[in-house]
């Protein structure tokens, strides 16, 4: 009976979250809406099929591990440093401003200041998977905007970590004695910062030789379980061990694995499911809400939703503004964090279980959540036309961009490159001597490769490799097939060949992709998937035994020129 609640659950689910979220994105709205009102749909408080909401808060929970460890994946130690000011002050000071908002507006509608401050905590937290999700799809994950975003979103969840750690002592039964709070935040502090030197230290040591090992098996397999095992062993170590979140745990993994040669291969073929699992996060948001219980608390509801899409905003924007990193910046943080999400539904029930939430008070957060979410793809758009109207207004923006830092948002720089690249797929005997052609010519070859130790070798050559399968789009997104001249897949053709070349034209509409197999059978297939060119083993073989009989004839040069044109022609067709 529980694996066919389990089925009906993530069958029920994803269908609605289908259907919602195709209907969202024809009518020109993000289709995290259609997830949300899916979940209302599924849920508890509308008629017709009911899901099991404590299996979609489950599954939603793997959602959030696997997206955070792909965040970490991409976000390096170094750029978490580089914005440690701006965060650590952005985070600490937009949160307490949020909470002192919340609170005050709580006590002013009757609420208890324990109740105020519980809810207004509540409030300050935006979600990593929204945030995480809007930046994603905007192109903005690795820009200063992004890393900035992602390093805030790191201090509030150790803060957030602190003040889970806190409530118990402050509220719970043994609340009179406060001898032992010193202890218990020198505990939660102590245990955040044994797991991030366990994490880097002895996993940075023992993660990449486990996936060492795994790769050498050659089985794609056992190297997702490994990385899937990892993702979710050090989040659920984190929490169970070390008292921190889930997220956080995983976020660190992901880190240490994107240190490693394994990052675009544990991210292109190790978490296809993360986004199938952050749906479900969404739906099971919208299963907690129940409309009826809403219309008791409308100026309360009304409050909160204001401390979220004006009041964060605010702060964050003048908070990033004083620190000298431009308006742009600070209205593309401001607009991300306008939100709330999982660690405010984990403060609820933490308030909840010592009686000092009650379940109106619960109820607004999902709805504030609910409403925040939907808009903060709109509310993200707004940035640029925002940063124009900025900009019409000169005084007003130099003011506003006064600090030492570039106004633009554009990320790290990128290095400068070469008039011609190409992109070969396989380093074997032919992808060898095509490599090598190309570089005595000035044309910069990247190589896709699945054997860790021949990359590995490329690298220490000088020559960019990047260690994956390239029938998946972030592997080819990586080796720069957008701006390169030349895909060519130097292997035998595969079934894989065809996804290939679709992903590449995707990427790339203009590359020459020029392929090989070794029947000639199979070259109409090859071209009819969108190869320029390609070459099969018995036509060449046909073609050089054509010129070494011609030439023992002693036919002229000019003559063996058309004799190949016609060779080529019959092989064409």
């Amino acid at each position: 009976m529980h694996d066919t609640q389990l089925i009906l659950t993530i069958t029920g689910g994803l269908s609605a979250a289908l259907l919602l979220g195709y209907l969202t994105q024809r009518v020109g709205l993000s289709p995290i809406v259609g997830y949300l009102l899916a979940g209302l749909l599924v849920g508890p408080h509308t008629p017709g099929f009911v899901a099991d909401r404590a299996l979609a808060d489950q599954l939603a929970e793997i959602g959030v591990i696997l997206l955070m460890f792909g965040v970490g994946l991409h976000f390096h130690l170094k750029d978490l440093l580089a914005v440690r000011t701006v965060a650590l002050t952005g985070a600490l000071c937009q949160s307490l401003a949020a909470t002192a908002l919340g609170a005050v507006t709580a006590h002013a509608l009757g609420w208890s200041w324990p109740s105020g401050i519980v809810f207004g905590l509540a409030l300050s937290v935006a979600s990593t998977v929204v945030l995480t999700r809007v930046l994603s799809d905007n192109g903005d994950l690795h820009t200063r905007t992004g890393r900035i975003s992602i390093g805030w979103l790191v201090v509030e969840d150790l803060f957030t970590v602190l003040v889970l750690v806190l409530l118990p002592a402050l509220f719970g039964p043994g609340a009179q004695n406060q001898s032992g709070l010193p202890l218990a935040l020198g505990m939660a502090v102590l245990k955040i910062a044994v797991l991030a030197v366990f994490t880097f230290v002895v996993g940075g040591r023992l993660i990449p030789r486990l996936l060492a090992r795994i790769a050498a098996t050659h089985s794609r397999e056992l190297f997702t379980l490994a990385v899937l095992a990892i993702a979710l062993g050090i989040a659920v170590a984190s929490a169970y061990w070390f008292g921190a979140s889930m997220a956080l745990g995983a976020f660190l993994a992901g880190m240490v694995v994107g240190q490693s040669e394994f990052s675009q291969r544990a991210a292109s073929e190790a978490l296809p499911m993360r986004d199938a699992f952050a749906v479900l996060f969404f739906v099971s948001v919208g299963m907690l809400f129940d409309p009826k219980q809403l219309l008791h608390t409308g100026w309360a509801a009304a409050a909160a939703f204001a401390i979220v899409l004006v009041g964060k905003p605010l702060a964050a924007f003048v908070i990033v503004t004083l620190l000298g990193h431009g308006s742009k910046v600070a209205l593309g943080v401001a607009a991300a964090l306008a939100q709330i999400g999982e660690f405010s539904f984990i403060l609820a029930a933490v308030g909840k279980s010592l009686k000092i939430l009650s379940e109106d008070a619960a109820n607004i957060l999902v709805a504030v959540s609910i409403a925040s979410i939907a808009l903060n793809p709109l509310l993200y758009r707004l940035v640029g036309p925002m940063e124009a109207y900025l900009r019409r207004r000169p005084a007003l923006w130099q003011r506003l961009n006064r600090g030492d830092l570039p106004a633009d948002d554009s990320g790290s720089p990128s290095p400068a490159r070469p008039d011609h690249r190409a992109v070969v797929i396989g380093y074997g005997p032919i992808g060898q001597t095509v490599t090598h052609l190309l570089a005595e010519r000035g044309i910069e070859p990247t190589v896709i490769e699945l054997n860790v130790e021949t990359v590995r070798r490329l690298r220490g050559q000088g020559i960019a490799a990047v260690y994956g399968d390239a029938s998946q789009r972030e592997i080819l997104e990586s080796a720069g097939v957008s701006d390169a001249v030349s895909l060519i897949l130097t292997p035998p053709a595969t079934a894989e060949f065809t996804e290939i070349i679709r992903i590449a034209r995707e990427i790339n509409p203009s590359i020459q992709v020029v392929a090989r197999s070794a029947f000639h059978g199979e070259t109409a297939g090859i071209r009819s998937a969108g190869a320029t060119h390609v070459f099969s083993g018995e036509g060449e073989v046909a073609l050089a035994m054509t010129v070494y009989i011609l030439q023992q004839l002693g036919v002229t040069p000019e003559q063996l020129d058309r004799e190949r044109d016609r060779v080529r022609a019959f092989l064409a067709t």
